[in-house]
């Protein structure tokens, strides 16, 4: 029984609590000089360098910053002492570690810094998720602020693993380009292949909901479905692409992204990223050199080529706002998807729905990278993190023994081909993948909107290649009582033949929430294939099925989504060969609208009697919502674009 003395103490702890200490001996390698000239703060910084322990007469040497996502803490066996957010950023101080012990090995002094980051999965489905987005431009702040805290730093490695944390990294890093830096991906955690993925697993409720699976059974998948302790989930999503991101612009290193969390090669990018590191601050190479707009150009073609989330439509113009690059519009977007097929079958967009540790083997970004030069899209003169173009970097990489081993592990052991995973376009056409995204617009979205066309489930699509679907609105203004519908846990359950609108969670709703409590509930429910849905809100980039989402304008800046009702009729068609498509209100009140009638009754209705920015949307989230509209909003990254947000508070002084 804990005692009131247990809470308050006592005076033994008192008793052999030290009152004074000793300074470490020795002497700081000063001049007289360094003394007369040097800022305070340098000379102080000195001082306690040899307070944490570094030895005095070495304290004059180079200073690298390494900033991190990690979480938790560790005991030494590894063991958990507390508990992080997610296995992205648990063992990420390994890599800090082997990082560290490099530059101090190789007579430089790192500094290791944290900003840790939240789990879209750990707060799906709750208030968590209103601080999802947000955090990413708090975090891509602080970690700059650190960075620049370090006035003696001659060099940045950035280390992370998932959706909101490493974009924060790479937008960190690209707001520090005058310093050389690198990134380091925090790699994906092991599948078991006797458990269900990190994707299935997060539908074990709908489905037990719908009695296709056990209380049992969802409990002894649950427990299994993470193979190792550490790393980004088994699929494509927003975590996996973002690594894929970091290296296809060339700020980390060749066959980086991907590598199993834990693992022997997964430390070794680590050391070897401190060698490149020193390596590009001895030519004078800094980020400034190597994101360029023609990196911009080959990380979107990439994106198209691997299937990516449809989160970094946010996070790779916000890279570029950082590297004061211009932003990729959206026909820079589609340009890019015009030009490749979908190369990589990985979960969850099969049709094998590999694991990205298969990815990985396959030859992940390198691999890709390939293909596309022989199809003639790449610029191969950027500059990489490696000190090498990205030309040379491919030549390594296809006549290594590195790739030549890895597929061979692939094929042998997992009895996997890797040409399967990773495959040559005319492979990917005929094995019928299109290209990864369509941009909707229609009277709904006047803005535009945006839909993984490779994620629609084959059997909805047409024998032309063309998604079409009219249904009937379900118009529901909270994920909570659209999930619940699928469920069939309400008087008016959501059935085949229905489209899901979810408006009100845009950035001035919710902060912009994921949605993929829902998604995922219709993908794993045999007629949820069926139901497309439509929001104003993003995906996880694990979502699947005709999810169109990012409509724009919001509902909560007078988006014409925000005006449909239930029991209004939606067209929707998604041509994956032309790579267009529209979503449009068609008829009301059982009569046919024809498209100045729509138009003209989108433009005369209220908005939806309940919509409203959710109630508990916090203060931080609603600053962010209001300073990201000012700087573009949605299709600009969700950017703080400092000069328009100045420009803006003094005209309202002014008034």
């Amino acid at each position: 029984m804990t005692t009131r003395d247990d809470i308050l103490g006592n005076e033994t702890p008192v008793q052999g609590t030290r009152l004074f200490g000793e300074g470490p001996q020795g002497r700081l390698p000063l001049t007289a000089d360094a003394l007369r000239e040097e800022p305070s703060g340098n000379l102080f910084g000195m001082t306690q360098n040899v307070a944490m322990g570094w030895h005095p007469e070495e304290v004059g040497r180079d200073h690298y910053c390494i900033v991190s996502t990690h979480g938790g803490l560790r005991a030494e066996d590894g063991s958990p002492l507390a508990l992080g957010y997610h296995t992205g950023h648990w063992e990420i101080s390994l890599l800090v570690e082997r990082a560290a012990a490099t530059l101090r090995d190789h007579s430089s002094i790192p500094f290791a810094v944290y900003c840790s980051d939240p789990c879209d999965g750990r707060s799906q489905g709750t208030e968590g998720m209103f601080d999802s987005l947000p955090y990413r431009n708090d975090a891509a702040i602080t970690m700059r602020r650190l960075i620049r805290s370090l006035p003696t730093g001659q060099g940045v490695i950035g280390i992370g693993t998932c959706d909101k944390g490493l974009p924060a990294i790479m937008m960190a890093l690209a707001g520090t380009a005058d310093l050389p830096g690198i990134v380091v991906p925090g790699g994906v955690t092991l599948p078991d292949p006797e458990a269900e993925d990190t994707a299935i697993i997060q539908t074990i409720g709908a489905r037990f909901a719908h009695g296709l699976i056990t209380l049992d059974y969802a409990a002894e998948m649950g427990c299994r479905a993470c193979a190792s302790s550490g790393g980004g989930c088994q699929f494509l999503g927003t975590a996996a692409t973002s690594q894929v991101i970091a290296e296809a612009l060339g700020m980390a290193l060749p066959h980086s992204a991907l590598a199993p969390s834990g693992e022997p090669v997964w430390l070794d990018v680590a050391h070897r990223s401190a060698l490149a590191l020193l390596h590009l601050k001895a030519g004078g190479i800094r980020l400034h050199d190597i994101l360029t707009q023609h990196a911009l150009e080959n990380a979107m073609l990439v994106h198209a080529a691997v299937g990516g989330s449809t989160n970094l439509l946010l996070h790779l113009p916000a890279i570029a706002h950082a590297a004061g690059l211009s932003l990729p519009t959206v026909a820079d977007w589609q340009a890019a998807n015009r030009s490749v097929p979908r190369l990589v079958d990985v979960l969850p967009n099969g049709p094998r729905n590999h694991p990205t540790v298969q990815v990985f083997f396959a030859g992940a970004v390198p691999e890709v990278m390939l293909h596309l030069r022989d199809m003639g899209l790449l610029h191969l003169d950027v500059l990489t993190v490696s000190g090498q173009t990205l030309s040379d970097n491919l030549d390594w990489w296809a006549q290594s023994q590195r790739r030549l081993l890895c597929r061979e592990r692939l094929a042998n052991e997992a009895r996997v081909d890797p040409d399967h995973v990773i495959m040559s376009a005319d492979q990917a056409r005929t094995n019928g993948l299109s290209s990864t995204m369509i941009f909707p617009t229609g009277n709904i979205a006047p803005q535009g909107s945006v839909v993984k066309a490779t994620a629609i489930n084959p059997d909805v699509i047409g024998l032309d290649n063309v998604y079409r679907k009219r249904g009937t609105v379900r118009i529901f203004t909270s994920e909570k009582d659209a999930v619940n519908a699928v469920k069939g846990m309400t008087g008016a359950p959501v059935e085949p033949g229905h489209i899901i609108v979810l408006i009100g969670i845009g950035p001035l709703g919710t902060g912009m929430e994921e949605t993929y409590q829902l998604t995922s509930a219709l993908k794993y429910i045999p007629w949820g294939k069926h139901v497309p849905v439509i929001t104003d809100g993003r995906f996880s980039g694990v979502s699947t099925g005709a999810c169109i989402g990012h409509v724009g304008p919001e509902a909560l800046a007078g988006g014409p989504i925000g005006k449909l009702r239930d029991g209004d009729e939606i067209d929707i068609v998604i041509d994956r060969n032309t790579l267009e498509g529209r979503v449009s209100l068609v008829a009301a009140d059982g009569r046919e609208l024809a498209p100045p009638e729509a138009a003209l009754l989108l433009s005369q209705r209220t908005p939806h009697p309940n919509l409203h920015a959710h109630a508990k949307l916090p203060d931080d989230s609603r600053l962010w919502a209001a300073l990201q509209q000012v700087g573009g909003g949605v299709w600009n990254g969700c950017i703080y674009d400092v000069d328009r947000i100045v420009a803006v508070i003094e005209a309202g002084l002014a008034v």
